[in-house]
């Protein structure tokens, strides 16, 4: 008997259908499938607001970098003027 694997993003939708039924325990659920209540409830989170849409993988880059220079100084220095 050979063993079906299975990737975490095809175990969201799953964990999300379980989640929702009544009287599931969010914690166990969390527990058998190896992932912490807090992710958990970002996934029930995500699929409340988008769907199974919202179970995709996101990036993990910033939105924003504070500390990036400025578009003008960097073209200076690229261009060797600094």
């Amino acid at each position: 008997m050979s063993w079906q694997e299975q990737s975490r993003m095809d175990l969201r939708p799953e964990f999300v259908r379980l989640a929702l039924r009544e009287g599931a325990n969010v914690r166990v659920l969390c527990c058998r499938y190896g992932n912490s209540p807090k992710t958990g409830d970002k996934w029930l989170g995500r699929a409340a607001e988008d769907g199974e849409a919202g179970l995709a993988d996101r990036s993990r880059r910033p939105r924003t970098s504070p500390a990036k220079t400025a578009g003008g100084i960097e073209e200076r220095v690229v261009a060797g003027s600094v």
